[in-house]
């Protein structure tokens, strides 16, 4: 499944089933195959996000990780959760500006 996050203000953002279900998760939502984020619920959405980005990294400093052709070799996953996060962030900044709600589906 592919979830694609939609708005007139900006272009949309396609993620994986398991990435949308994340970003989801983070906002306080229920992964669905559809949904809307208000123009009044983006301001909480946004900083949940970027709190989550935050705390990622915060993590990621104080553990020690294979090299990253390592970490491939073994399937792990080496995309951090700010550049998962950075193409949904934006598109809520700039629904927000454009007042406009952000929908997403399946």
């Amino acid at each position: 499944m592919i979830y694609k996050f939609k708005s007139q203000a900006d272009a949309d953002v396609i993620m994986l089933e398991p990435n949308g279900d994340q970003m989801l998760t983070i906002m306080g939502r229920e992964p669905s195959a559809k949904g809307i984020i208000t123009v009044a619920q983006i301001p909480v959405a946004i900083a949940a996000l970027e709190a989550a980005v935050v705390t990622h990294e915060a993590a990621e400093s104080h553990v020690v990780r294979p090299s990253p052709t390592m970490e491939l070799a073994a399937g792990g996953d080496s995309v951090r959760l700010r550049a998962r996060a950075g193409p949904l962030i934006e598109l809520l900044r700039n629904s927000a500006k454009g007042d406009k709600d952000v929908v997403w589906g399946v």
